[in-house]
């Protein structure tokens, strides 16, 4: 049996490795050997996932943790290679475009292992944004290209890249269809004192939104006044926002709005499904949004998932008090959600058999 490397280190790979890994074991499709390389390693944004999602602990843990950006991809892929040395894996399949993304495609490709890359094709600007930087990196040295939706093919295509493209579907899609029974909603609606619809969902942790003061600021002052104007702000806060909300003195901006603790899964999903609506600058929480037959009001310059955008559900915004006001005003919460953008639920499935009609594994 072929041996292939899931590795993982972030937020949504967690949840996506949940499932694939899964279906993987369940068809015998291969050996699959799973690796975290370390990069979220708080108590709430890493155990609580293979916790919730039933993800087998990890045959290797690399203890990476934060650091710069040259330090953290520098260091994984110091970490890596002595394990793709020992385990010596027919592939490496990495996930989106974090640094744990980068590092795992760098060594792999530099030792003649293939790379997988799930959520392939996506593309945004600013084109010096990290997560822009590593995806454009990695799709260039992978040999398995999955991505979410025909757009995602198109911008791959636009870059010369034909060879082991796949249009599989968003493997997001098939967790939250999954596990949607189990989203506690009555549980966490009770516990924080909200009713349905009578709320707004915030996540922000973007370098591009927390690293700079006047945008963070402008940002919380928009929640402040959305706060003030009656509707409850539920903002579970990312420990590097958390952090950079210390440095900057920015704690007392936004007083009426409801700092949480990180959630799980479960948990964040039972709070957006029964969300009034979301404002966001996760690329995961845009389309968990939209699974939920949620608008989400996205605090970017431009999106990776430009089929939300386009077709009008999700509304990209200025990290600014006054716009961010201006965006919340004009949405209509009556519309329906767009049908079947990112397949029907069978991306795991497709995943693997794409995988293994190029790799004949």
């Amino acid at each position: 049996m072929k041996k292939i490397i899931s590795f993982i280190g972030a937020r949504p790979q967690f949840i996506k490795e949940a499932l694939l890994g899964r279906r993987v074991r369940e068809r015998k499709a291969w050996e699959h050997v799973l690796v975290h390389s370390g990069q979220h390693y708080d108590l709430r944004m890493s155990d609580i996932f293979f916790q919730e999602l039933g993800i087998p602990q990890p045959a290797y843990h690399l203890g990476v943790g934060s650091g710069s950006h040259a330090a953290m991809t520098a260091q994984t892929m110091l970490a890596l290679e002595s394990v793709l040395v020992q385990e010596k894996p027919d592939a490496l399949l990495v996930y989106g475009d974090t640094n744990t993304t980068l590092a795992g495609a760098l060594v792999a490709c530099k030792m003649d292992i293939p790379v997988i890359h799930v959520e392939a094709g996506i593309r945004m600007l600013p084109e010096n944004m990290p997560e822009e930087i590593n995806r454009r990196i990695v799709d260039r040295v992978s040999s398995v290209l999955c991505c979410c939706s025909e757009v995602a093919r198109q911008n791959i295509t636009r870059e010369g890249i034909s060879r082991g493209v796949f249009v599989t579907g968003d493997i997001m899609y098939d967790i939250f269809l999954q596990m949607r029974p189990l989203f506690p909603a009555d549980d966490m609606l009770k516990n924080l004192a909200v009713r349905r619809s009578g709320y707004v969902v915030v996540t922000m942790h973007r370098n591009y939104n927390v690293d700079c003061k006047e945008r963070l600021e402008a940002v919380l002052a928009g929640l402040e006044a959305i706060a003030q104007s009656g509707l409850e702000v539920l903002f579970p806060v990312h420990p590097r926002t958390r952090k950079r909300m210390q440095e900057f003195a920015l704690e007392h901006v936004a007083p009426h709005v409801r700092c949480l603790d990180p959630l799980g899964y479960l948990e964040l999903m039972a709070l957006v499904e029964n969300a009034s609506f979301v404002i966001t600058d996760s690329g995961g929480l845009q389309k968990e949004s939209y699974y939920a037959g949620k608008r989400a009001i996205v605090i970017m310059p431009d999106s990776g998932w430009r089929e939300l955008v386009d077709t009008g559900w999700n509304t990209l915004c200025a990290p600014d008090a006054q716009e961010l006001q201006k965006a919340v005003a004009g949405l209509d919460l009556t519309v329906r959600p767009p049908a079947d953008v990112y397949g029907s639920g069978n991306a795991a499935d497709a995943i693997i058999e794409a995988v293994a009609a190029t790799l004949s594994i």
